[in-house]
This record gives structure tokens, C-alpha cells and sequence, in this order.
């Protein structure tokens, strides 16, 4: 099956644009356009693309990224917080479109940050999760770990 092309002159006129706008969202990258010779060629995947429709067939997906940054607190806690974060971002949310989450720890300045990248719907609740450990109030960070 192949996908339908249109010329410069055609996606002006399907947009009701000047020919030279359409040309300059072409040299911006703002739409994609295959050069044939002298003249450009878009297909209708990449004018839907500009426009904001979808295909056919493809599902509209959002991803939404996070840094949270959290200050004061040591090696040992932000190793604890950082095993809570991996674990919850791996278990119970759609395996097709999981969290991608990375801990980064700063010894000098005892700061942590962490970043999500996900679905929105699974980033919140990640985020509710860090809200309701980070606020608790009940020394959570600060335990010590003691070996049984």
C-alpha cells in the first residue's frame, strides 16, 4: 500500500497557506519534504504530522518527564529511596509503555535527583508515592539499616 504524496502547491491548498509559507515550514523542518529534483514531495503521514491528525491505525501516545530533586540526605537514604522508586516504577503499571526512571546521587552536595519519563497516569502515581514517603514525617530517609 503505498502512502499518497502531495506537492508544495497542494498542501497550500489543502491548508489554505501561501506556497511560500509551506516552503518555509519545510526548510525549518517543521514538515517534512522529500526533494525530487527541483520541486518537494510530502506525504500524507508527514501532513498529518503538521496538522496534528493522526494516521490511521496509529494510537496517540503522551509521555510526560519529571526531575525531582531532594536535598539533605545521605548515601544510605538516597540508595533506600532510589530501590523504592526502581521497584514501584517496575511493578503493576502496563509493560508495553513502562517507566523509565534514573537516581542520580551528588556526595558533596547529599542531593539526589531522580528522573521519570512515562505515561502520565503512572508518573503521577510515582509521584504521589515520593510525596507521601518524602513528607511522612516518620524519619523513613533517616532510618539506619540494621542486619538482622
Amino acid at each position: 500500500m503505498t502512502e499518497e504524496v502531495y506537492s508544495v502547491e497542494q498542501v497550500a491548498d489543502r491548508l489554505n497557506l501561501h506556497v511560500r509559507t509551506v516552503r518555509g515550514y519545510i526548510r525549518s523542518g517543521r514538515l517534512r519534504a522529500v526533494r525530487i529534483g527541483k520541486q518537494y514531495r510530502i506525504t500524507a503521514g508527514d501532513l498529518d504530522a503538521l496538522t496534528g491528525q493522526t494516521t490511521p491505525g496509529v494510537a496517540r501516545q503522551a509521555e510526560v518527564s519529571s526531575i525531582v530533586g531532594v536535598d539533605g540526605v545521605d548515601r544510605a537514604a538516597a540508595d533506600r529511596l532510589g530501590t523504592l522508586v526502581l521497584t514501584s516504577a517496575n511493578t503493576g503499571h502496563d509493560q508495553a509503555s513502562p517507566l523509565r526512571v534514573q537516581t542520580v546521587y551528588d556526595e558533596q552536595r547529599h542531593r539526589m535527583k531522580i528522573i521519570i519519563l512515562g505515561d502520565p497516569a503512572a508518573t503521577a502515581e510515582l509521584l504521589h508515592l515520593l510525596d507521601a514517603v518524602l513528607n511522612a514525617g516518620n524519619g523513613l530517609l533517616d532510618r539506619e539499616v540494621h542486619d538482622a
